[in-house]
């Protein structure tokens, strides 16, 4: 997969707590990626065995009156590869002003 600023983000967004569950709209506040350039990213993790995805429960999401949530979890060849990228990143200058940035969780 092709490293560019929005793959670096979302990495670092997953990475900030890779053994979590994680959402797509906590996804783009983390990363500060729009869902329109997010969810292809997540989608060529998908496909790359990076992630794997389910569909919260619909007692959950019903409480909270609101639609289920999709979410994303790293697996473990997910979590080798993402960790990757960010250690490339971190050594790129093109990628200086993404990894230098807070990231909310606490990688960054």
């Amino acid at each position: 997969m092709r490293t560019t600023y929005a793959l670096v983000a979302v990495a670092l967004a997953l990475m900030a707590d890779a053994d979590g569950r994680h959402w797509g709209y906590e996804l783009s506040k983390q990363s500060g990626i729009r869902s329109g350039v997010m969810y292809p990213v997540l989608g060529r993790m998908l496909d790359e065995g990076w992630l794997e995805d389910g569909w919260e429960e619909q007692a959950q999401a019903g409480r909270a009156k609101r639609p289920p949530r999709r979410y994303y979890v790293l697996t473990p060849e997910g979590k080798s590869a993402l960790g990757a990228v960010v250690a490339n990143a971190r050594r790129d200058a093109r990628f200086g002003r993404v990894v230098d940035r807070p990231i909310a969780g606490g990688v960054g």
